[in-house]
């Protein structure tokens, strides 16, 4: 049975289109896979499918009574609600319920025996679904998916808007998990999650019967809890079934197929235009030539789409800095209250070094300590002489209406225009994203712009916060090669060990100097 139905779907925004006659089925059970490059239109395609976005063709069906459920990548959590009362939405509809019942009997003292009968009835079927649907016992239910999922050491009574992107979006997904949706639509849910998370997600997912569709550039997660793919690419959506490693393989045979028609083809048609033009003035072969042109004019032609540009990121890099990057003494940081024991780090010049462990342990606050934007609680950071430091930044939520070109430009106003478009072509940018705004870009468009200001200035320490955040499985690939060829110190910040492993030469786990108790 077809859960979901998608027929004809066109849709673009301003003179860039996205989808072109895209048609898509969802049937029950199905685990897919969403993929592509970065601004193919992923997350467009969701905000069509749960009617965020109208589309300018094409009509969109949902089966009757189906609950969806989308954990969505830039989901706005209201200022003034804690995290109890987010989690607590998931049962909105229950208590929608209870009103009902409570207005029944209000009107049960009006009304003769036989419609007391009727109204009885009624809320005799309510009372059975809020009872099925655990009801009575919400705050426990809350609480359980809280602690298993880390948000009790969050905090439930804590304003959401006060959170970290990871923490925002375990609250999120532990709302999805407490509303049991009959289909999950789940963007990037692996962005900001820590490791022992998306472990627990993956076997969530492994073990969900009803439907879903991911969105995810993590290919070792995705791998193992998809059993379909659908590939976005040059406006169209095309389906694989198994793995990413199965579409891999079956993509890249279709190609070549595709690449060797089109050679046969353009042979056929060089020869058919060159007999054409040697024997069309010839009374003795005029007839022939005639011929093979209409053969020439009905002759269905093979295309190869443009091949993307493909992502070069090639550090800057400085003079050499000093031999000790960075010393801490007793440092102990945080905001309010410490969220670590007196620190005595030190590192040195040619380290690359990952921070791990869980969100809310304080890993981008050590970073933004260390670089002197937050004052720590207790101690001090001494910085070694001659660093030009690079830091990539976890990406603000504030609105950015500049052109890509007048981001690069205000960092860069000694660049040419050809220099600023070149600079951000190369990091896979086309024509139509430089010059749109920052603000309508995919999240891993965006990445591109803000690696594209990293990149270009010189430097000999790397700071990275979660790099890898939405960018595409090329992107991310290019970024690794990148970092292993930088001779500069890098710190980072990663959940993926995937992409940090073979770039790191140490690893220090923030959850052994902590003071949040996991």
């Amino acid at each position: 049975m077809s859960i979901l139905t998608v027929k004809n779907l066109s849709h673009g925004f301003g003179d860039r289109a996205i989808f072109n006659d895209v048609s898509f089925r969802l049937l029950k059970g199905e685990h897919i896979g969403l993929i592509g490059a970065n601004g193919e239109g992923k997350s467009t395609f969701m905000n069509i499918i749960t009617r965020k976005f109208q589309p300018d063709e094409g009509q969109i069906e949902w089966a009757k009574k189906v609950r969806v459920g989308y954990l969505d990548q830039h989901a706005v959590l209201s200022k003034g609600m804690t995290v109890r009362d987010v989690l607590k939405t998931a049962f909105q509809y229950l208590f929608d319920m209870e009103a009902e019942i409570n207005e029944l009997y209000g009107k049960m003292a009006d009304v003769d025996s036989d419609e007391l009968e009727k109204l009885l009835e009624e809320v005799g079927t309510i009372q059975d679904i809020l009872t099925h649907n655990d009801f009575y016992i919400i705050d426990s239910k809350v609480e359980e998916i809280a602690r298993g999922l880390g948000l009790d050491e969050v905090g439930l009574d804590r304003d959401v808007t006060d959170l970290s992107g990871g923490q925002r979006t375990k609250v999120l997904l532990a709302k999805l998990l407490l509303e049991k949706p009959d289909i999950l639509l789940l963007d990037e849910p692996t962005n900001y999650l820590d490791e022992q998370h998306i472990i627990w997600l993956q076997r969530y997912l492994q073990e969900y019967e009803n439907a879903f569709i991911l969105i995810s550039h993590d290919i070792p997660f995705l791998n193992s809890v998809v059993n379909l793919i659908y590939h976005m690419e040059n406006q169209e959506l095309n389906r694989y079934v198994g793995d990413y490693e199965n579409f891999k393989q079956v993509y890249e045979v279709k190609k070549q197929q595709l690449e060797s028609a089109y050679k046969k083809q353009q042979q056929e048609i060089s020869e058919l235009k060159d007999f054409v033009a040697r024997n069309k003035a010839r009374v003795a072969t005029r007839n022939m030539a005639m011929s093979r042109q209409k053969k020439l004019d009905k002759m269905d032609i093979i295309e190869l789409a443009a091949e993307k540009p493909k992502p070069e990121f090639n550090f800057k890099e400085a003079r050499t800095a000093s031999r000790y990057i960075f010393q801490t003494k007793d440092l102990v940081i945080g905001y309010d209250e410490p969220l670590s024991r007196p620190l005595n780090l030190t590192m040195e010049r040619g380290q690359k070094i990952a921070i791990t462990g869980a969100n809310g342990i304080g890993k981008t606050t050590l970073l933004k300590s260390i670089l002197g934007e937050i004052k720590p609680i207790t101690g001090e950071v001494e910085l070694g002489d001659h660093l030009h430091i690079g830091y990539f930044e976890q990406e603000t939520r504030d609105t950015n209406y500049r052109t890509c070109i007048e981001e690069v430009w205000q960092e860069f106003p000694h660049y040419t225009q050809y220099e600023v478009r070149a600079a951000l072509a190369k990091c896979g940018l086309t024509t139509k994203h430089i010059e749109s705004k920052v603000e309508v870009l995919s999240g891993g468009e965006k990445a591109k712009v803000r690696l594209c200001k990293l990149i270009n200035r010189e430097s000999n320490v790397l700071v990275l916060d979660e790099p890898t955040n939405h960018l595409d499985v090329d992107a991310k690939e290019e970024l690794k090669r990148a970092l292993r060829a930088y001779k500069g110190t890098i710190l980072l910040i990663s959940h993926e060990p995937e992409f940090y492993r073979d770039i790191v030469t140490h690893i220090w786990n923030g959850e052994t100097w902590t003071t949040k108790v996991f």
